[in-house]
């Protein structure tokens, strides 16, 4: 089951393996997807668009961080 942090009003939503980003993001949210070795950072966009880093970060802790800086920021 998927954990969702709130940091800055964003939430951060940390997906296990084999959940679908749709059915446990909205719009806004923050994801964090360990796929291929690494972890990856993804942002949910009003239009439903996810978009995300070039490159996954090598451990749960530094994509966490990476994460919540963004939310520091806000998400549109």
């Amino acid at each position: 089951m998927a954990t969702v942090l709130r940091h800055r009003k964003v939430n951060i939503v940390v997906l296990d393996d084999g959940e679908a980003l749709s059915k446990q993001c909205r719009a806004g949210d923050i994801a964090i997807v360990a796929e291929g070795g690494g972890w990856w950072i993804k942002f949910v966009g009003r239009d439903g668009h996810v978009d995300s880093y070039d490159a996954p970060h090598p451990s749960y802790k530094e994509a966490l961080w990476a994460a919540k800086a963004a939310a520091e920021f806000g998400v549109d």
